[in-house]
């Protein structure tokens, strides 16, 4: 007789009282023979804890780090610098600022090195005084700091990148315009600069009193001016800075302080800890998701034995309190051991980062990221083992009689829908925490879920149509195989999603970097300009021009350069708007140097966006506009702009605006004016070519150097090295980050497999029961787990596709063309990993005897 539904949930004995100590006993003792599967699943979250920890815990010790060496970063306790020269009172005030000073002034020219023949663009900087007051500067040798420092010597320090790339060492010289000057020392580090900064643009120090016998200081030529100050240790330096404000914006002269700079470096840090932490989430949310799978299984495993504490009295809220006892012991263990390891990861975190660092760091334990690693753990792991566990408090007492009772396991419970908004709002959470936005945060946890979601609707996606194109007429093999993929504890969807997305990372992370270099690899293609020749006097354009053409190279493109300043804007000036706060114009409007160029027509590089190309009309003088240029000044058509040309004054109107591609490697401007205005103004000129070969470039850049040594050349082949160098090892510390995904993915498919055994066993046993022999069963195995890492794979490469796709679409603004090497390697590679953990713990089932598992069950 089947019982009435009021009685069927009813203990057969009376429920004795909650008793804390008599659930932690029970717990304890169920988990007996469980404990290695409960280390397997919590292990999941192990390298998620210690990718979180680890990378949380350099964060704090870099914070710590850039505050004890925030003087290092500056060198200085003040900086001063401009790109043109103040008033002779200014310059008689600044040499009066600080206890003491040093000056440099600094431009891009071509040096050389005569006795390798080797040719580079590089910063030179001419410098005099005692600069850096804080930190070292690491020259080898040491002496060569020394004698650099005698002004009546020619000696230079050259940092080491750019003399590596030359083939020199010190005791050759490099020939800098017109003089050349022995190099006395390899500049290993200077304060304030990281490493990678000498790859992008390497320095030559030469003394400032030999900058003028150079030649390179002529009109036109882009120079820097920097005065570096050190105060008494006592001066408040921000607070010296405020009262003289004032007059260093009226000269247009930039300033940075200790504190300006900390600020700035530890903002900037800190967003690369908190994007790398969201990385680390990632990893330890995969882990999370073998969690609620092995946790699933667990529960399938443990239905009878809730049955029968149901039958002696126990209720259904405590049979989950038991083993929600056991997951959350098992969910601090994987924190507190993934907080240990993350700790120890953290140490070897410098040397990866150590090219980007301006500063030294000090590892140490953190003590706060420690504790909210293992917070975090034990919360994400409790909730997403709830998921499963709460069917516990539906198992009847029946089952212990009808072991084929239909019970409510898979049934549907109002609070799963309570946990998984308290698993959004905790992914929220900790998002906010890192990135201070909400914005983001909210950004952030739609962007995964649609990941997961995507990965998920993938997987089902598989079974249904394995299920519903069952191949029939395949071999016995190839079905069992295929049938794995539907049957009851398929591990389909968790190794989908758990791998896919891990691959999905990777597989991202190397589109992009394709995408990055494409940007300039299209410039450099076709008949494209793939060198720039500029700071040409207007004396020396012909004989440029000239020079190319006796190398066999087209002559380009031409174009004219002025230098100004921007007065007002609709009559009002800088001292207007910072009076009257209601005018929303940026301060930086007024005080940087623009570089326009002046002609009728637009180029290849720019699209015409609202009114007309430059044009005059009755004496006036239209100009046009780089659209986010003009938003940004929130300006419209029609208003007036007045420019500072050298002195001169000249009244503009806006007549337009331009869409501008800054990918193209050619000249392009914020702002155009039209022929027949600047002509005589001060000027120099840029000069593009084509070079067919590395060879050919090198030879031009020798004839420069030789007949022009002023004109400084970019070959766009060594631009395109050096890029690929710099997104290299920004790719290594991604890489490193994403190899937390994977290896969580693995380790996750590694837990679920073992937890599963037991049903890989009892299937084991009725294959050779019906004749299957072992190879036959391990070849199922391998085609069931390569099946799973392929398509976990593919589905990861397909979802970065898209997402790379969208960002070549949208944010790039280049065509997608997808490279399709790196995706067979990770395709391949995926595959071949899950296929051999899948197998090596599957071994139990292919070695052990079928009559051990009959004897077992019995």
């Amino acid at each position: 007789m089947t019982p009435s539904t009021s009685t069927q949930d009813r203990p057969l004995v009376k429920a004795p009282k909650t008793d804390p100590n008599w659930l932690w006993r029970m717990a304890w003792r169920d988990s007996r023979r469980s404990r290695q599967r409960l280390f397997l699943f919590m292990s999941a979250i192990v390298l998620g804890i210690a990718a979180l920890v680890a990378i949380n815990s350099f964060g704090d010790n870099l914070a710590r780090s850039i505050d004890e060496q925030s003087r290092e970063l500056l060198g200085a306790d003040l900086t001063l610098s401009w790109n043109r020269p103040p008033s002779k009172k200014t310059q008689q005030w600044l040499r009066t600022i600080g206890q003491d000073r040093s000056y440099e002034v600094s431009f891009p020219s071509l040096v050389s090195i005569p006795r390798t023949g080797g040719i580079r663009l590089a910063q030179v900087k001419g410098l005099t005084g005692n600069f850096p007051y804080y930190g070292d500067w690491e020259v080898t040798p040491a002496a060569g700091i020394q004698a650099f420092r005698k002004a009546n010597e020619r000696v230079a320090l050259v940092d080491d990148a750019l003399l590596v790339q030359l083939g020199a060492q010190p005791g050759d010289s490099v020939k800098v315009g017109n003089l050349s000057f022995r190099i006395a020392g390899r500049v290993m580090k200077t304060p304030g600069q990281a490493a990678i900064t000498s790859t992008v643009a390497p320095t030559v120090f030469i003394p400032n009193t030999f900058m003028n016998q150079t030649g390179l200081l002529q009109r036109g030529s882009r120079v820097n001016y920097r005065y570096y100050y050190q105060f008494p240790p006592s001066t408040d330096v921000s607070a010296y800075v405020k009262t003289i404000s004032a007059r260093l914006d009226k000269e247009g002269i930039n300033y940075d302080t200790i504190a300006e700079r900390q600020r700035q470096t530890g903002r900037a840090f800190a967003d690369l800890t908190q994007y790398l932490s969201l990385v680390a989430f990632v990893a330890l949310l995969l882990g999370c998701v073998g969690v609620a799978s092995a946790v699933q299984l667990y529960v399938k495993e443990k239905v009878a034995s809730v049955a029968i504490l149901r039958t002696l009295g126990a209720s259904g809220r405590q049979g989950l309190q038991i083993y929600l006892i056991q997951t959350a012991l098992m969910g601090l263990i994987g924190a507190v051991i993934g907080a240990i390891v993350g700790s120890v990861v953290q140490l070897v975190l410098p040397q990866i980062f150590g090219n980007f660092l301006p500063v030294e760091v000090d590892t140490v334990v953190s003590w706060s990221a420690v504790l909210a690693g293992v917070g975090t753990g034990l919360l994400i792991s409790v909730l997403f083992a709830l998921l499963p566990l709460l069917a516990i408090r539906n198992v009847s007492p029946l089952r212990t009689l009808r072991t084929s009772y239909e019970d409510d396991l898979s049934g549907r419970d109002p609070l799963r829908w309570l946990v998984y908004g308290l698993i959004l709002l905790f992914i929220m959470g900790f998002s906010y925490l890192q990135t201070q936005e909400w914005k983001l945060a909210i950004g952030f946890t739609v962007g995964l879920a649609v990941a997961f979601g995507v990965l998920t609707a993938l997987g089902l996606a598989l079974i249904w149509l394995v299920r519903r194109f069952f191949p029939v007429s395949w071999s016995y093999v190839w079905r069992q195989s295929l049938a794995n993929l539907y049957r009851p504890n398929n591990q389909t969807l968790i190794l989908v999603t758990a791998i896919g997305l891990g691959a999905f990372l990777i597989a991202t992370l190397s589109l992009t970097q394709g995408l990055l270099l494409s940007r300039v690899e299209l410039s450099a293609s076709g008949n494209q300009p793939n060198m720039v020749l500029f700071d040409i006097q207007n004396e020396q354009l012909a004989g440029v021009q000239s020079l190319v053409k006796q190398q066999k190279l087209p002559v380009l493109q031409e174009v004219p350069v002025v230098t100004m300043r921007l007065n007002d804007i609709n009559g009002r000036t800088a001292e207007t708007v910072r009076k009257d706060t209601s005018i929303k114009i940026p301060d930086w409007a007024f005080t940087r140097e623009y570089r326009v160029t002046y002609r009728d027509t637009l180029i290849s590089s720019e699209r015409l966006g609202t009114g007309k190309a430059p044009y005059q009309d009755n004496g006036a003088v239209y100009v046009s506009l780089e659209k986010p240029y003009f938003d940004r000044l929130k300006l419209k058509l029609g208003d007036t702009l007045n420019f500072n040309v050298q002195g001169a004054p000249i009244q503009t109107i806006v007549g337009g605006t331009r869409e501008v591609d800054w990918n193209r490697v050619q000249p392009n401007f914020l702002v155009v004016f039209p022929a027949g205005v600047l002509e005589k103004a001060p000027q120099f000129h840029v000069v593009m070519t084509r070079v067919p070969n590395n060879e050919t470039s090198a030879a031009l850049q020798r004839r420069l150097v030789a007949q022009f040594p002023n004109v400084s050349a970019i070959d766009l082949g060594l631009v395109l090295k050096t890029i690929d160098e710099i997104l290299d090892q920004i790719s290594f510390v991604i890489r490193f980050m994403a190899l937390f995904s994977i290896l969580t993915g693995l380790l996750v498919l590694g837990s679920s497999v073992v937890i599963s055994k037991y049903q890989r066993l009892r299937e084991s046993v009725l294959l050779r029961t019906l004749g299957a022999n072992r190879n036959q069963i391990l070849l199922i195995t391998a085609l069931e787990y390569g099946l799973l890492g392929l398509l976990a794979a593919l589905s990861g490469i397909l979802l970065s596709l898209f997402g790379t796709w969208a960002l070549a679409q949208y944010v790039f603004e280049v065509p997608f063309r997808p490279t399709t090497l790196p995706l067979v390697i990770v395709a391949g590679v995926v595959t071949l990993l899950t296929v051999a953990i899948g197998v090596f713990n599957s071994r139990e089932v292919l070695v052990r005897p079928p009559l051990d598992v009959l004897r077992s069950e019995g």
